[in-house]
């Protein structure tokens, strides 16, 4: 593995109320031995800190960006408008609509600024997507995937 090869990922979330639904990404980028950096900042409340942060999390060393928020969740979409790297968005559930709302403000994306979109509450799916976009330069990280896989991808 190259020393200067990025292994930080964010773990984004609109709200400390959030962190229970995320915990499952960050176990798995730990799994995985990917370095995770958790914080709470809102796309509505925060909005001046979210672009602040996107903008220069690739010089800060980070891979990848995982967002999760519910309702109008716009976090992810955000991130993605200001940085160039992948941003992950995970929907959560709550709210009137459990989640649905969230998917489809997650999801629904003006061409050119891209947010990778996993189900409702898959905080695990929203890491090992990560996992499988830096296994791609990585033989270490593709090496623990085939081996994920094989015991079943639990």
């Amino acid at each position: 593995m190259s020393p200067t090869r990025p292994r930080k990922v964010a773990v984004l979330m609109g709200s400390p109320n959030d962190a229970a639904k995320l915990a499952p990404a960050l176990e798995m980028l730990e799994r995985f031995g990917l370095t995770a950096d958790e914080r709470v900042m809102s796309a509505h409340r925060t909005p001046d800190q979210v672009a602040e942060f996107a903008r220069s999390a690739r010089d800060e060393g980070y891979a990848a960006v995982i967002c999760g928020a519910g309702m109008a969740a716009h976090l992810a979409g955000v991130v993605a408008a200001h940085s160039t790297l992948p941003v992950v968005g995970v929907p959560l559930s709550g709210g009137a609509l459990n989640g649905v709302d969230a998917l489809y403000a997650t999801v629904q994306m003006p061409r050119g600024i891209p947010v990778a979109t996993v189900a409702i509450d898959g905080a695990a799916n929203a890491a090992i997507l990560v996992v499988e976009m830096l296994a791609i330069t990585d033989k270490t990280l593709a090496d623990r995937l085939a081996k994920f896989r094989a015991e079943g991808a639990r």
